[in-house]
């Protein structure tokens, strides 16, 4: 087993617990309607993909339901 004072403390690794190289970013600058490969478009790409399946599901759904 390992005793306490071989255990180390949680801010012992910065790195670890937080990068410098991240930014605070606005709410309005990631629902921005960015082209190219972007944290922007990454996030829209999701949220259409998303949508896509839902209503496809949908879709599918309604159309079983239709069948009986």
């Amino acid at each position: 087993m390992a005793s306490a004072d071989t255990v180390e403390p949680a801010d012992a690794h910065p790195a670890r617990t937080q990068d410098a190289d991240v930014q605070p970013v606005s709410s309005s600058e990631l629902n921005a309607w960015r082209r190219g490969f972007t944290p922007q478009a990454e996030i829209w790409n999701g949220r259409l993909a998303m949508l896509g399946l839902s209503v496809g599901l949908t879709v599918l759904l309604i159309a079983r339901l239709a069948s009986r």
